[in-house]
């Protein structure tokens, strides 16, 4: 089960579509697989950038009995929904069948610290033993939580175990948290996503690690497993050496598309396929993605990596 000590990397899983837009079901085992190998710690999947949204509920429930089978590592299911019922129905079965805990993003209705208080108050008791990750991303559901409503959640749901941080900028809200903790409030673990952008930066914050779904996953363990060695210097070389394809995937709109087209370049999915509505690449960007990638395999092997 999910709880307060888990750190490394939780990478986002992409969801695997063949070019009809059926689920790639070989693509989600190979993406299992190579997830784990370059060093994730734990899955996260159905979640925004996992298209949870553009899926059934058949197909939801599909997805997490195939990766929790697959998987050596915890699997953490987006369980975000726009009614409490469908959150209970997904978190229940995904639970069942042996996921470690979900993750609760706030509807974009609430607009105020009592509101958002309160919904994670309900999400609590709805989900009853589940432990879950609080997903702080207000750039996308444009809900702004501040810190104090996070450590009035913390201190209210004991299994609220997780905050994924999102928030940007949002070092100093790590700091604060960390300071909170240190103060005597209970302490959470803290994995930031934005597509890597910021992990160092984080981590020297007090963050845990990292739950995001940059198409490098590699890079993540690599500066987590630096930092943690107390080698600061190379934990920053392997950082910069993604950082111009870190950059470049985190366009908004563009970033998934980008991200699929990496992978399936890389063997590691079939079609870069995004279900629709989505992005789709010009063949300028993927020359793009293309030269950076190169520069980035030039960089790398400078460093032995």
């Amino acid at each position: 089960m999910l709880d307060e000590t888990a750190q490394g990397v939780f990478t986002i899983a992409v969801t695997p579509f063949l070019p009809d837009g059926a689920i790639d079901w070989d693509s989600v085992d190979r993406m299992v697989d190579f997830y784990i190998e370059k060093g994730a710690t734990g899955l996260t999947i159905l979640g925004m950038m996992g298209e949870a949204g553009k899926l059934t509920a058949e197909e939801s429930v599909a997805v997490v009995k195939r990766v929790t089978a697959r998987s050596s590592v915890p699997i953490v299911v987006g369980v975000s929904a726009p009614g409490f019922a469908a959150m209970k129905t997904l978190s229940d079965a995904a639970m069942d069948m042996g996921a470690a805990g979900v993750m609760v993003a706030p509807p974009g209705s609430l607009k105020t610290d009592a509101q958002i208080i309160t919904y994670y108050h309900n999400t609590a008791e709805v989900l009853g033993d589940a432990p879950f990750v609080l997903q702080d991303f207000p750039l996308v559901t444009n809900v702004v939580i501040p810190t104090s409503a996070i450590l009035q959640i913390v201190a209210d749901c004991p299994t609220c175990v997780m905050l994924k941080h999102e928030d940007w900028p949002g070092l100093e809200k790590i700091s604060a948290l960390r300071a909170a903790s240190g103060a005597g409030a209970r302490r959470i673990s803290i994995l930031c996503g934005n597509g890597g952008l910021y992990l160092l930066e984080e981590m020297l914050r007090g963050a845990d690690g990292a739950m995001t779904g940059f198409a490098y996953p590699e890079m993540m363990a690599q500066v987590v497993t630096a930092y943690r060695s107390g080698d600061l210097d190379r934990a920053r070389d392997i950082f910069d050496a993604y950082m111009p394809m870190v950059r470049y995937e985190a366009q908004p709109g563009l970033g998934l598309a980008i991200r699929k087209y990496t992978l399936a370049q890389r063997g590691v999915i079939a079609h870069d396929t995004v279900r629709k509505p989505g992005g789709v690449l010009t063949a300028a960007t993927k020359s793009e993605v293309d030269t950076l990638a190169k520069r980035q395999t030039d960089k790398l092997a400078a460093l032995g990596l």
